[in-house]
C-alpha cells in the first residue's frame, strides 16, 4: 500500500491592511479582529476533522506568527516545533506597499495594478534602497546577504524562494512522516500551490487564497497532489 501524506497550507486571517485594501507585502502588520476569529475558526475547523500536525512552518510576519499562535491554542498543540523564515514572506510589493489600490490605481490604471497582483512576472516598482521600508533596514534579516534582500517582487520572485524552501526543508520533513502545517501568505501560498499542482504561469492569476481557510492536500509518496480540498464551517 502506497503512503499517503497531508499537508495543510493556512493563510494567514484577515490583517488590517486587507480591510483598507492596502498593498501589505513585507509590511508587518496585525490581524484585524475579524483575523483573529478566522485564526480560531480554523483551528476548531482543523480539531474537529481529526486532523493533528508535528512542525509547524511560518513567515517572518506576525499576521502569519499570530495566526499560528491562535491555531495551536484551539488544537491544543501550542508545544509543537516552529520554523519561521524569511522565504514563506508575502510578496515584496516594493515601492506600493503600504498605499492602498484606489490610490495606486489612480495613478496607473486599473489594469496595471491587477497584473501586479495577479500577473506572475509583473514586477511593482521597486523600493529605493535607502527608503527606510527596504528590508536591509530590518534586523529580522540582517543576517541574509544583501542580493537575497528583494525591493519589489513578482509572483515569480516569490516562487523563486518559496519553491527551493519547500524542497529542501519542508518536503523531507513530510517524506519522513511528520504532519506539517504552512501558515504563510496569499502570493507565498499561490506560489507553493502553482508547484505542487503543475498549474501554468497563465493559470495562477485564477487562484484565489482566501483569509483563514485551511486547505487540505493529500499527496502520494512523491508528493504529488491525490486530493485538494478547503475546510469550512457548515450552517
Amino acid at each position: 500500500m502506497k503512503s499517503v501524506f497531508n499537508l495543510v497550507l493556512l493563510r494567514h486571517g484577515q490583517s488590517v491592511y486587507n480591510v483598507e485594501r492596502r498593498f501589505t507585502g513585507w509590511t508587518d502588520v496585525g490581524l484585524s479582529p475579524l483575523g483573529e476569529e478566522e485564526a480560531a475558526r480554523a483551528g476548531r475547523l482543523l480539531r474537529m476533522e481529526g486532523l493533528d500536525f508535528d512542525l509547524a512552518f511560518s513567515s517572518l510576519l506576525k499576521r502569519a506568527i499570530k495566526t499560528l499562535w491562535i491555531v495551536s491554542e484551539e488544537m491544543n498543540l501550542e508545544w509543537v516545533p516552529v520554523c519561521k523564515t524569511w522565504e514563506l514572506n508575502e510578496r515584496h510589493y516594493g515601492a506600493i506597499q503600504g498605499r492602498t489600490r484606489d490610490e495606486v490605481a489612480a495613478e496607473v490604471g486599473a489594469d496595471q495594478v491587477r497584473l501586479w497582483r495577479r500577473g506572475y512576472r509583473d514586477l511593482p516598482p521597486p523600493l529605493d534602497p535607502e527608503d527606510p521600508r527596504h528590508p536591509r533596514f530590518d534586523r529580522r534579516y540582517r543576517d541574509l546577504p544583501l542580493e537575497a534582500l528583494p525591493s519589489s517582487e513578482s509572483l515569480k520572485g516569490v516562487s523563486d524562494r518559496v519553491v527551493p524552501f519547500w524542497e529542501k526543508r519542508i518536503a523531507p520533513e513530510i517524506r519522513s512522516g511528520r504532519r506539517v502545517l504552512v501558515v504563510s501568505h496569499g502570493n507565498a501560498l499561490r506560489a507553493l500551490v502553482k508547484h505542487l499542482d503543475g498549474i501554468s504561469d497563465d493559470g495562477i492569476s485564477k487562484v484565489e487564497i482566501p483569509t483563514g481557510v485551511p486547505l487540505l492536500y493529500e499527496l502520494d509518496s512523491e508528493l504529488r497532489p491525490l486530493s485538494r480540498s478547503r475546510l469550512v464551517e457548515v450552517e
